[in-house]
């Protein structure tokens, strides 16, 4: 092999190391073993071995928000890649550039009209990737080593630049196959703004914002997806508005700002907050998403006449749309054009609520949910990282009050349970100087727990709240039934199984709140993962999932439309 030659799967990770990754996650099969073998030569990228192809996916997904930048996951042909499928779903819906790759069919079983194993029983090859080409932005098939280089760089280029997963199979005997070396080239991210539409957007938006007299700021969750978290934080400190977030959106601003009032969420946001969003006379949502989940079934009070919404790619104003707009340029350049304001600020000072923070009870109190959330507050730091499951974590964890430089992670576009197990594996490895913090209900766990193993295998040190409270609480509250009751299991005796003979992990019971107290000072002593089984009341809940349950159930039962 030449200078300027390599194999299709060295080349592969050539380019992925370019592009910042340092790690990435497999499930073998005997469609990508050789392509497997080709990546471990590459001793700059480290291969994580998951236990299952969803929870690699999952992995892959926590690996993003912890790096800001792009994933990658390894499966075999159609048993690995269908299990994958919904991870990738949750990635393309939560705007987050992972690289699922899967070997494929030899080449020559086409032509040969082969019956193979591992598939649907016809002879149809192409159905793996349709299927992905629904919940990705390009998917390909690499059957030819001379074209492999250019389909594998527009693959990578497509993920960086749109902020969604792409897929690539590559034939079981392609990934050795002779192709050309990495030549030298850039992978850049989104491109820029239209100058004149943007210029124009920016000019509207000023004339708008400095006529009105209570204006009001709220960041949404494509900020960080497209790079606009910091203009964002130079748009607050020049316009003086009051700011809010939306729940998806917790952690992308910093929530020791002096101007930040807290999460509008409709019925269940931070009390005062959504009061002044929706008394505001204008109010900018950059990057916002407006769905029921985001909006409690749609009974957020936002009046599309007083919103300018600044997305990705446009600004849409009342009457008004800029297409070709970048969301972190429109940001920058407004930032420099608006006059201070501080309207919105002072009504919110008005009526702010202080909150009194929890007293603990007797060391032998019985849990409850607010005790535990009480104690995890006071475990926050600036390293922190909190992942917090579908379900009531949701609700109490966006009660958290989050340290500047933490961060705070939900999937609450996607919203599959299960998610968080492997979320928080990849989280750990992509973030090292994080622990993160994982708060997962009992429901949610038993259907991705054995990538706890994985956890323990490569030493990663999150602390793992186990909510044990008997099934699926969010369940209950939308719409409650018997299905919605799960079999108990012995949650930290898990953690037992799962060190075997080499393993380093800790795990404990708490049913009181002197236990908790105790618990939560051994895991953080621990070098090693730490999980805590929490015992908590069926019936426990936050009083905001009670309201938002109400809410969105009002929503799913809407009866048909009758023409």
């Amino acid at each position: 092999m030449s200078d300027n030659s390599t194999t299709v799967g060295s080349y592969l990770a050539s380019r992925l190391e370019e592009i910042g990754l340092k790690h990435y996650f497999a499930v073998p099969g005997d469609y990508n073993l050789v392509l497997l073998d080709k990546l471990l030569e590459n001793k700059n990228l480290k291969m994580i071995s998951c236990c299952n192809e969803l929870n690699a996916g999952y992995a892959a997904d926590g690996y993003c928000r912890a790096t800001g930048g792009a994933s990658a996951v390894f499966v075999t042909y159609s048993v690995g890649g269908l299990s994958l499928l919904n991870a990738v779903a949750g990635a393309y819906a939560e705007d987050l550039p992972m690289i699922a790759v899967s070997g494929g069919p030899n080449t020559n079983s086409e032509a040969e009209f082969e019956m193979l194993h591992h598939t649907l029983g016809l002879l149809d090859y192409d159905y793996q990737r349709d299927i992905f080409s629904k919940v990705t932005a390009e998917a390909v098939t690499i059957h030819d080593p001379r074209e492999a280089p250019t389909q594998i760089d527009h693959a990578i280029q497509t993920a960086l630049r749109f902020r969604k997963p792409v897929y690539i199979e590559i034939a079981c005997n392609i990934a050795d196959a002779v192709t050309s070396a990495p030549n030298v080239r850039s992978f850049g991210g989104p491109t820029a703004s239209d100058p004149l539409s943007l210029n124009a957007a920016v000019d509207r938006a000023v004339e708008l914002l400095n006529a009105a007299t209570k204006p009001v700021l709220v960041a949404g969750v494509k900020l960080r997806s497209f790079g606009a978290e910091a203009n964002f934080q130079k748009l607050a400190d020049a316009s003086g508005y009051a700011i809010a977030s939306m729940p998806n959106a917790k952690g992308f601003f910093n929530e020791q700002h002096p101007h930040y009032m807290g999460i509008y969420w409709g019925p269940v946001g931070t009390p005062g907050c959504g009061e002044i969003v929706d008394s505001s006379d204008l109010c900018l949502f950059a990057g916002g998403t407006f769905t029921d989940y985001t909006t409690t079934g749609h009974a957020a009070l936002i009046n599309p006449a007083k919103v300018i919404q600044a997305r990705p790619n446009s600004v849409v104003f009342p009457n008004q749309t800029f297409s070709n707009v970048k969301l972190t340029e429109f940001l920058e350049l407004l930032a420099k054009k608006l006059k201070p304001n501080d309207g919105s600020m002072i009504a919110y000072n008005r009526i702010k609520e202080e909150v009194t923070p929890l007293r603990p009870g007797a060391p032998e109190t019985e849990l409850s949910t607010r005790q535990l959330f009480s104690r995890i507050q006071q475990m926050l730091s600036p390293d922190s990282a909190v992942i917090a499951e579908t379900g009531d974590s949701w609700f109490n964890g966006m009660q958290l009050d989050l340290p500047e430089g933490a961060r705070f992670e939900v999937q609450m576009q996607y919203g599959s349970i299960g998610w968080s197990v492997g979320a928080t594996l990849g989280y750990s490895v992509g973030a090292p100087d994080r622990r993160p913090i994982a708060l997962i209900g009992d429901g949610s766990f038993q259907l991705t727990a054995q990538e706890v193993s994985t956890i323990i295998r490569y030493g990663l040190k999150p602390i793992i709240f186990l909510i044990n409270n008997g099934g699926y609480t969010i369940e209950v509250e939308i719409h409650d039934g018997p299905y919605n009751t799960i079999k108990n299991w012995n949650y930290a005796e898990l953690v037992h199984v799962f060190n075997a003979e080499d393993g380093n992990g800790f795990s404990c019971k708490a049913h009181t709140e002197g236990e908790l107290e105790e618990a939560i000072k051994q895991a953080t002593a621990h070098d090693g993962p730490a999980l805590i089984e929490v015992l908590i009341h069926r019936d426990d809940c936050s009083k905001d999932l009670l309201v938002w349950g109400g809410h969105v159930a009002k929503n799913n039962g809407r009866p048909p439309r009758v023409r």
